[in-house]
Order: structure tokens, then C-alpha cells, then sequence
């Protein structure tokens, strides 16, 4: 049984992991009969989001692996834990938090600085041409990650698409049922909630992603 990392950041679609993108991948990567393990970075979130009102919440610190244990159940570990080796590919699922605590591209774009252990992690696996998955705004790590010109996609947004190809990226334009494969990097991402608007279509995209990478050889 192949075994997938998944990067968390969180819990919360402005603020740390989108929620639905989380669930789905989880479910398909067992739909797709291969297990996974959830890993998150001990440190503080950005900051915190009032997801009703969509305000941020004025002195509240949360620490974005406590936070990424809501959606593990609790089953997860710090990512400094995560051993590439151990592991057959990696998934990172979207949400304002992969651009606000993986890394801060979401306030400095192509000044973004990372996470050292997303960093290390995310390029271990990068290095050992392992398959991996980025969804929704992660594909901005990747683009970091991989440099090089890698072909990926956070959808059809122009502003962010600058961005990500100023960090080394080639942005192609997806729609969101449709993932992008960079076979010679063995990179898979899609647009998910960059574009959807309800969750059917997120899951499209995100079972493909999932699919698609566990099929990479």
C-alpha cells in the first residue's frame, strides 16, 4: 500500500487549510487505496480569521498544528517528524494558510519567505522525484520548490499566476476540473476553490489530483 504525506496548515479556509479540500483528499487518497499521514508545523498561524464575518480577530494566536488536529482528528504529527523516505509521494492541500503559514506569499508574493521545515520537507520530496499534488493556492510552494520553469496552475487568476511565475514557475490556466501534470517533475496540481464554486467541483479537480499522482511512476 502506497503511503502519502499531506501537508496541513491549519484549520479554516482563510486562515489555514481549506477545509472541503482536506476532507476530499484524504477520502480519495484511501478511495485510491493508499494511506496517508498528516503532518503540520509547530508554529503560530499568521493570524486568526472570524470565518463568519470574515474579520481578523484582534490578540488571538492559534498554533497551526493544534489547529490542523481538527481536521487529522487528532492523528498527526509535527512536520519536523516528516521523513520523505518513509513515504511514496505528497499532498498539499490549499487554503489561505499554505500562502499565509507554509510560507507568506499571500503578503509578500515573490518575496515570499517559507517555512524552513515545509521547505525541507516539500523539496525532499521534490529532490527524489517522488509524485506530489498541490492545490488550490499551494502550487505557490511548489513554484519555489521546483523553480526550473515547473508547470503548474492555481487556476486562471492573472495578478497571482505574476506572482507564482516570478518564483520560477510556467502558470498554465486550468479549469477547475482539470489538474496539471509536470511529468518531468512528476508534479500534479489544480485550481480547487481558486475557482470553484460549490464542492462537486472541487472534487473533481482534487480526485483527479489524488489519482494522478498516485499513478505516477
Amino acid at each position: 500500500m502506497k503511503k502519502v504525506a499531506v501537508i496541513l496548515s491549519g484549520c479554516g479556509v482563510y486562515d489555514g487549510t481549506e477545509i472541503h479540500e482536506a476532507v476530499i483528499t484524504l477520502l480519495a487518497i484511501r478511495q485510491n487505496g493508499a494511506a496517508y499521514q498528516c503532518f503540520a508545523p509547530d508554529i503560530p498561524q499568521m493570524h486568526v480569521i472570524n470565518h463568519l464575518s470574515g474579520e481578523p480577530v484582534e490578540g488571538e494566536v492559534r498554533n497551526v498544528l493544534v489547529e490542523s488536529a481538527r481536521i487529522a482528528r487528532g492523528d498527526i504529527k509535527p512536520l519536523a517528524q516528516c521523513n520523505a523516505e518513509e513515504f511514496d509521494a505528497l499532498v498539499v492541500p490549499g487554503g489561505f494558510g499554505a500562502a499565509k503559514n507554509l510560507c507568506t506569499f499571500a503578503v509578500d508574493g515573490p518575496e515570499s519567505h517559507f517555512d524552513a521545515d515545509v521547505m525541507r520537507v516539500c523539496k525532499a520530496f521534490a529532490d527524489a522525484y517522488k509524485p506530489a499534488g498541490y492545490a488550490c493556492i499551494a502550487p505557490a510552494l511548489a513554484a519555489a520548490v521546483y523553480a526550473d520553469s515547473v508547470k503548474l496552475t492555481i487556476g486562471t487568476d492573472a495578478g497571482t499566476a505574476a506572482g507564482i511565475n516570478a518564483l520560477g514557475a510556467c502558470h498554465i490556466d486550468c479549469p477547475v476540473d482539470e489538474v496539471v501534470i509536470d511529468r518531468e517533475a512528476r508534479l500534479v496540481t489544480t485550481p480547487a476553490y481558486m475557482l470553484a464554486e460549490d464542492i462537486l467541483q472541487a472534487y473533481k479537480g482534487l480526485t483527479k489530483m489524488v489519482e494522478t499522482v498516485l499513478s505516477l511512476k
